[in-house]
């Protein structure tokens, strides 16, 4: 079916599977690095990858029939993933807010960028890093800031118990330290 003939309900239904928008209203939270990272893909998008393609899109074209030349219609489909990623990258890097954890380096409260290493009520001891949206990984131990186990442990100090709402109930967690990145030293003085 065509999507000039969709209504709006026939896609209001798949809203319901979809998870809670990835970032609050307004706010973008990243570290410098994380920063500079969706930066410099933007660039890379921008300066050297949509010009290839559009190249061998203009070659392709020039070839004859559209409807079968395989590379055309591939770098077409290309530009358009392309083009949507520029998009998305401009949206988050325009709303993105850059905070730098090193300030709070030797402090014992748990705010964004911290890494914090916790206890559940089995004695199982986690650490994590607490990231943007767009930069936390996993695989390295870092969790989004609005992940439910950032949320939980967002101002809590060393010592505190943290109750994290999880499917099974409440789950209690013990913040056992928490570490911050040093201040890089000054090139001015």
């Amino acid at each position: 079916m065509s999507k000039a003939f969709t209504r709006e309900s026939d896609t209001d239904g798949d809203d319901d599977e979809l998870p809670v928008a990835p970032v609050p209203t307004g706010k973008n939270y990243i570290t410098r690095a994380g920063y500079e990272r969706l930066r410099s893909e933007l660039f890379a998008l921008i300066d050297e990858e949509r010009p290839k393609i559009v190249d061998i899109v203009h070659w392709a074209a020039s070839n004859g029939d559209r409807s079968e030349n395989g590379d055309y219609l591939y770098g077409k489909k290309r530009l358009r993933e392309i083009d949507r990623r520029i998009r998305f990258l401009t949206r988050r890097l325009e709303i993105a807010e850059v905070v730098d954890p090193s300030l709070h380096h030797g402090g014992d409260q748990v705010f964004f960028g911290a890494t914090v290493s916790y206890a559940d009520e089995a004695g199982q001891e986690t650490t994590v890093t607490i990231r943007g949206v767009d930069e936390a990984d996993s695989a390295q131990g870092q969790i989004s800031w609005i992940s439910p186990v950032a949320r939980a442990l967002l101002k809590a100090r060393v010592g505190d118990v943290v109750r994290l709402v999880v499917p099974g109930g409440v789950q209690e967690l013990e913040v056992l330290a928490v570490q911050y990145p040093a201040p890089a030293p000054d090139s001015g003085a």
